[in-house]
């Protein structure tokens, strides 16, 4: 008896043993793919939010760390510069719009340093199927009315969903979603325009 246990036991470990060093070997030969397109689909999701017409740096590797309870979060938000001829013309940045229906919502909220709205992405939400998740591209063409527009101030009441009195559609069912969103985008719209003064002190991503 003892002496069966002692062989399965050590082809487990003979087992075991191959099975990680398989493991390592494939991550070995596809880490560098992983990452490689990792950083394409992260590029292709700034870029719908801050047309590549609009600057000549390397955007995704200009990245910033901002703190601030506009975001949603006293948590660090990450920021993407854009610059034209070195100079700063607009940015991506991350943001949480923490009045969801069904919990926070991350988006990607793209615009100069005036006002203008270039793009917004949602990245993540647990929103209701069929109601709130009308946020989703995947699912309807809601957030692309973003783009285009423009916040004149902190009291632009243009900035509201209609029920509120604002000009962004509310769903059939569901008012909380697209109205957590639509505040978002504007704190974080807003807040973009303070950047350039802050510029010079912000944190670099990664930076230690």
């Amino acid at each position: 008896m003892l002496e069966t246990m002692r062989r399965h036991g050590i082809t487990l470990a003979i087992f075991a043993a191959c099975t990680t060093g398989l493991t390592a070997i494939v991550y070995s030969l596809t880490k560098d793919r992983i990452a490689e397109q990792a950083a394409l689909q992260h590029k292709i999701l700034l870029d719908q939010v801050v047309s590549p017409d609009l600057y000549d740096n390397q955007m995704q590797d200009e990245c910033y760390l901002v703190a601030d309870k506009a975001l949603g979060n006293s948590q660090p938000h990450r920021l993407y510069l854009a610059r034209k001829h070195g100079a700063p013309v607009a940015a991506a940045l991350e943001s949480t719009a923490p009045d969801g229906y069904s919990g926070a919502i991350q988006l990607l909220v793209g615009a100069d340093f005036s006002g203008n709205v270039l793009g917004v992405r949602v990245t993540e939400h647990h929103e209701t199927p069929g109601l709130g998740d009308k946020i989703d591209t995947r699912i309807s063409n809601w957030i692309y009315a973003f783009s285009g527009k423009k916040i004149t101030s902190p009291d632009d009441r243009n900035w509201a969903v209609k029920k509120d009195g604002g000009e962004f559609d509310q769903f059939t069912g569901a008012t909380i979603t697209p109205r957590a969103v639509v505040n978002s985008v504007k704190r974080t719209v807003l807040y973009l325009e303070t950047v350039p003064a802050q510029l010079s002190s912000l944190p670099v991503c990664g930076e230690k």
